[in-house]
């Protein structure tokens, strides 16, 4: 009971607005909300290409301070006899041998097959 009393006075107490004047001000609410999302949505994508132009400044820096790979043409292994329980040539692309080996290495454990019965045709490194 006194719950129902309680509600029958705040909805007598309170300002009737007709139903226009209730959609122009949801209207305006859902654009100030919207407006709100919006610019929030510029200021991260502001704040990320600010952060990429500082990235790409270092790697530029990192690059110019970093000695030269050597692009040399791929490596032909073709007229070398492959070696006893091989399972062929491995075309390298600006990989050294070292590196190469230890990603085969990698890849064989990872698939627990012996490296002899894997068959690597090439490897190139991704920049």
């Amino acid at each position: 009971m006194f719950f129902s009393l309680i509600a029958a006075q705040t909805a007598d107490s309170g300002e009737k607005i007709s139903i226009a004047d209730a959609a122009v001000t949801a209207v305006f609410g859902y654009c100030v909300v919207f407006f709100g999302l919006v610019l929030l949505m510029g200021v991260l994508y502001l704040t990320g290409a600010i952060f990429k132009s500082r990235e790409a400044k270092a790697a530029e820096k990192s690059a110019a301070a970093k000695p030269a790979v050597n692009t040399a043409p791929v490596q032909e292994a073709t007229a070398l006899p492959a070696a006893p329980g091989s399972a062929g040539h491995v075309k390298l692309h600006g990989v050294p041998d070292k590196e190469a080996a230890m990603i085969m290495a990698v890849v064989a454990d990872k698939m627990q097959t012996p490296l002899n019965e894997l068959r690597f045709i090439s490897i190139k490194e991704v920049k």
